[in-house]
């Protein structure tokens, strides 16, 4: 049965233990899992192989860990990822329930997240975000329930405001034209673009005849 002879932490990444075994370089692993590991105990080939698929397992969760640092992610996007990295499923399914249960990987929060974002930063027709969480992987139960209270008459018309001031000057119909594009991009329906630009256009009108009305 081969001897652990040397445990010995990585120059280059503090983390990572070098376990040799009878005098010989045999793996690397995680200090969370090296840990366990004493100079002079015997390894049998069983607990060597459970050791890597703990490694695996460990390193996997901190890569998820550090994905999820970005902006949150759902239960699917984490999945994708760790298989880009060619972890086996086992270790997926598993780094996917440990953060599921530390409540650090949530469809539901992820979902309310994505759209309570795009409401306030960059609207998009309802349409336009259920296909962006169904892309996502979320459940379609769930990105209705996210989706449920979104008002898309409001919402195009807080993205025609945002947009409109970019269009000052123009006139009626190529307003309408680069500003109803503008929004139709978003994902909205021709009835709700139409509503949104019409109700834009004459806000603008009415505040430069007030202007007007003000000047000496």
């Amino acid at each position: 049965m081969p001897t652990v002879t040397t445990l010995e932490t990585q120059k280059k990444n503090r983390q990572r233990v070098n376990v040799f075994l009878d005098g010989r370089y045999a793996f690397g692993l995680q200090a969370t899992v090296a840990a366990a590991l004493r100079v002079g105990q015997g390894l049998p080939s069983e607990e060597v192989e459970r050791l890597l698929k703990q490694d695996e397992t460990e390193v996997a969760y901190e890569h998820a860990l550090n994905y999820l640092g970005y902006r949150p992610r759902s239960c699917a996007e984490v999945r994708q990822r760790l298989q880009r990295r060619k972890v086996r499923e086992p270790a997926i399914e598993s780094v996917v329930e440990r953060l599921a249960a530390s409540g650090l990987l949530d469809d539901v929060a992820f979902a309310k997240y994505w759209v309570d974002n795009r409401e306030s930063f960059r609207p998009r027709g309802l349409r336009s975000l259920q296909w962006e969480l169904r892309i996502k992987g979320v459940a379609d139960a769930v990105i209705g329930a996210a989706t449920a209270s979104i008002d898309e008459s409001e919402s195009a018309y807080r993205a025609a405001s945002a947009r409109a001031s970019r269009l000052c000057g123009l006139d009626r119909e190529t307003f309408r034209r680069r500003l109803g594009g503008h929004l139709q991009r978003r994902g909205y329906s021709f009835a709700t673009v139409s509503e949104a630009v019409n109700r834009v256009w004459n806000e603008m009108q009415n505040a430069g005849s007030e202007g007007s009305d003000k000047s000496p």
